[in-house]
Order: C-alpha cells, then sequence, then structure tokens
C-alpha cells in the first residue's frame, strides 16, 4: 500500500467514524513498541469497536476478509500516553476561604471546549489527571480523563471504575506555595504539617461515628462533605497525589503517609535526590517533572535530572508529567528524553510515560501498554519517540482518531505559539470557520 493510497484511505476511514469502529482495523509495518514487551520492528496492531484485538509480528498476521489494512511502515506506534499531572481544561480548585478544602471538585470547573484539551492530544497524551492548584494544603479533587473528541460536557470524558463510579485522586501540598500565613493559611512548614494532621484526626473521628452509628440514621453525624472525602482517603479509595520539592518537605508527607495510612504519589520531588533511599523505602510512586519552565521557584533550585536514573536504581515506580503550562503538553515525550541523558534507561523512560502513569492513576489494567482487550488508545510517530526531530503524527482514543497533523487545524495547534492553545486568541487563525480549536 504506498504513501498516496494511505492518505487517501485516512481521510475516508476517519470522515466516517462509525464506520472505522465498527470494523477490524489493522495497523501494519510500523516499528510497535508495546512498553509491556520487547519491541517489534515490523509489526502489526489489530483494534476493533475501541479495544485492541490483536497485536504482533506482520510476517505472522492473519486478517479476516473485512479487516480494513493501513500501511504504516516506517513509522513507530505506541501506546497513547498518560499524563499524571496537569491543568489542561482551565479549571481551578479551592478558593482563599481556607487551606483545606477536600471537598472542592475540579469536575466543576473544567472546560471541556478549551483548546488545551487538544494541545496535548497533539502531544500524544489519551488520559490526563487534571489536577486543582496547589496553592492550599489541600485544594481539592482531581480527575482523571480520556481525550475523546467533540465533548459537549464534562460526562463525555469521564473514566469509571469498575463500581461505575467517576475516577480521581485528591490534591495536595506542602512547601512555599501554600504558606500565605494570613486567612487561617500557615505561615511555616510546620504549622502547614500541623493543620493537615488535624484534619485528618477530624476524619477519623467522623469515621469512627459513622460506625457507631452502625446505619441508625438518628445516630449519624451531619454529613461533611469534606470529611467524607477524607474519609475516602483513610480508607484507600481516594489515591493523594501530593505536591512537594524540597527533601524535607518531602520527608514530612512521608510522615503523614505513615501515620495515617493514605495511598500517596509523590508529585515533582525536585530534591528526590536527597531522599531517594527514604523514598524507596516507603515504597511509594512518583511523577517526576524534568522540565520545571517557566519556573522562578526557590524550591526547585536543586531539582536534577538525575532523579529518575537515581530512583531507577532503587526499584521506585517513576511516572513523568508536564504540569502543563510548566511543560507545553505537545513536548511530553521529551521529559522522557531527558531522563535518559541524564541516565535512566530508555525502557524505564518510556515506561514512565505510558504504563507507570497508568499505574499511578489504578488504570493500569485498561491503558499505558499495548496488549489484547485494552483501550486502543495508541500514537503515530514519524520516528523514534526519544528523538527531538520525531513528531507525533495522529493520536487515538478508544480507535478513534482525535489528532491528524496532515490536517491545517490539527497542524496549528501542534505548532503554534501561545495564541494556538488559548481560547480567548485562538479566533485570529486563517481557517474560514474553525470554532475555537473543536472539532
Amino acid at each position: 500500500m504506498n504513501k498516496y493510497f494511505l492518505g487517501v484511505f485516512t481521510v475516508l476511514l476517519f470522515a466516517f467514524p462509525a464506520i472505522g469502529q465498527n470494523m477490524r482495523t489493522a495497523y501494519v509495518g510500523a516499528k510497535i513498541i508495546p512498553i509491556v514487551g520487547k519491541p517489534i520492528e515490523s509489526g502489526f496492531l489489530l483494534i476493533h469497536k475501541g479495544k485492541i484485538l490483536g497485536i504482533g509480528d506482520a510476517k505472522d498476521a492473519i486478517f479476516t476478509a473485512d479487516t480494513r489494512i493501513i500501511d504504516v511502515k516506517g513509522k513507530v506506534i505506541m501506546p497513547g500516553l498518560v499524563d499524571s499531572h496537569s491543568h489542561v481544561g482551565g479549571g481551578s480548585g479551592g478558593d482563599r476561604s481556607g487551606p483545606i478544602q477536600p471537598e472542592v471538585r475540579i469536575l466543576d470547573s473544567l472546560d471541556v471546549k478549551s483548546a488545551s484539551l487538544q494541545r496535548a492530544q497533539a502531544g500524544g497524551i489519551t488520559t490526563v489527571n487534571v489536577m486543582p492548584g496547589s496553592g492550599h494544603l489541600d485544594s481539592g479533587q482531581t480527575l482523571y480523563i480520556k481525550l475523546r473528541d467533540n465533548a459537549n460536557k464534562i460526562d463525555d470524558l469521564l473514566i469509571y471504575d469498575k463500581n461505575g463510579k467517576y475516577m480521581g485522586g485528591i490534591k495536595f501540598a506542602n512547601g512555599t506555595n501554600s504558606m500565605r500565613g494570613k486567612g487561617g493559611f500557615p505561615g511555616t512548614r510546620a504549622k502547614s504539617a500541623a493543620l493537615v494532621r488535624a484534619k485528618f484526626i477530624k476524619a477519623q473521628e467522623y469515621r469512627e461515628k459513622i460506625r457507631k452509628a452502625g446505619g441508625d440514621k438518628s445516630k449519624m453525624p451531619p454529613r461533611d462533605l469534606a470529611l467524607e472525602t477524607l474519609v475516602e482517603v483513610l480508607d484507600g479509595k481516594r489515591v493523594v497525589h501530593h505536591h512537594t520539592h524540597r527533601h524535607d518537605d518531602i520527608l514530612t508527607v512521608l510522615r503523614l503517609q505513615k501515620e495515617f495510612g493514605f495511598r500517596l504519589v509523590l508529585h515533582h520531588v525536585s530534591e528526590a535526590w536527597k531522599v531517594a533511599d527514604e523514598i524507596a523505602a516507603a515504597k511509594v510512586p512518583v511523577s517526576l517533572i524534568v522540565l520545571d519552565s517557566p519556573g522562578g521557584k526557590e524550591e526547585a533550585t536543586d531539582l536534577k535530572w538525575k532523579n529518575a536514573a537515581v530512583l531507577e536504581k532503587l526499584g521506585v515506580l517513576i511516572g513523568f508529567h508536564t504540569d502543563d503550562y510548566i511543560t507545553d503538553s505537545r513536548i511530553f515525550l521529551r521529559s522522557a528524553a531527558f531522563a535518559v541523558r541524564a541516565g535512566m534507561s530508555r525502557e524505564k523512560a518510556l515506561y514512565g510515560v505510558t504504563m507507570a502513569n497508568a499505574k499511578i492513576l489504578d488504570l493500569g489494567d485498561k491503558i499505558g501498554s499495548l496488549e489484547k482487550d485494552k483501550s486502543a488508545d495508541f500514537i503515530i510517530l514519524s520516528g523514534d519517540p526519544l528523538s527531538v526531530y520525531t513528531n507525533v503524527l495522529m493520536t487515538f482514543v478508544e480507535g478513534k482518531n482525535v489528532f491528524d497533523r496532515s490536517k491545517k487545524k490539527d497542524h496549528l495547534i501542534a505548532v503554534g505559539g501561545y495564541g494556538a492553545g488559548n481560547d480567548r486568541m485562538i479566533h485570529v487563525d486563517h481557517f474560514d470557520g474553525f470554532d475555537g480549536g473543536q472539532r
């Protein structure tokens, strides 16, 4: 199948997505990096109804007569990228009324029409942990979303667990961001920890009252959304995603985790290399930022690219994140590349932007690798994923094409400056009828 035919076919296929979803589609000839398992130099990826139906060596492939075959020879296919910490969608969490606001839900403020979601698609990102900010000790509940196209409401992006509940964690922070010293906010690191500790103790007491009520509504304490959420944390039903940079702040988080037993992911950890043994001993995963820019934050002064390499040697589960816009979503793969440059293995670096983050978000059974029966979230690259010269050509979510660099509108999102991903500026582009970045 020549390149011309491939181009014509993809236009036809993605013009009729329902057809593409109902028929088996095989992408054949690309180098496939499944993440779990060895790379396949010339492989095939077979998808059907949003799921991976098969994967293997192209020479061993046998397809049914109704399978659409797309020649992707010379390209690279790998799983869709998973960003464990982002701010796409323009959502905001807690306000200035207090430093600990677990009842706040980013769900209630996310803009599904934001062009920033398509900017993430252009970087090959298919799943995101959208976080509220870090100006609070607890700024509220995070949200795990799939970057599906044509969303009209937040429900269209949600990921549900086996019990039918939409998935997300909770954002905590320490260090200078939340140290305002007024309006109930702490002025010191010690007071920051004290406030968090006191709130968790109240949650324990609230849980005990509920337990003692034994289902008797007359004995139940008044419903408290904040404490109710923290009980979920204490019971391991909601993961704490904790912003922390300095080595002493990292140790404070680990101390609180040991005291209250909550599930924890350490985020940023600029000075992880200083306390790597303690992180490894605590057996908690980390979500690293490699490019902390624009920074200007004193806490990040000692950020080292070698963080990933140091932690890898100790067996820590390592993911990466953009903290978008701190690192632009479109260059997320570059974080893995810089980690390799500083000594991390290539395999674990690619694992860090896919499967490790899937595990961090409790989604390892659904996404993060190219395996049979997993979601057909994948990207087609022009070359090696860690090369600065490589472009994301196409991004697929559940088998549907959500980004295609060959299309003018998508190309603008991929290569444009700040205005290309800004809803207030994107209308100045040169494409008639362009609707602000939405397909």
